[in-house]
């Protein structure tokens, strides 16, 4: 659930980020961008948190 999450809000970033960001502040998109670029990772890991853990 968090993965999705999370994955859905990079997503989201970058189309918002170039789809309309892009068209008022070039350097907000650029951040926004970056900021979604840190996501995935995090994301891997939290899905994979306690996997070793499940019966």
């Amino acid at each position: 659930m968090a993965y999705g999450i999370m994955m859905g809000t990079c997503l989201t970033l970058f189309v918002l980020a170039w789809a309309v960001v892009s068209r008022f502040s070039p350097p907000v998109a650029i951040a926004m961008s970056v900021v979604a670029m840190v996501i995935p990772p995090f994301a891997a890991i939290v899905a994979n948190w306690n996997v070793d853990r499940r019966d």
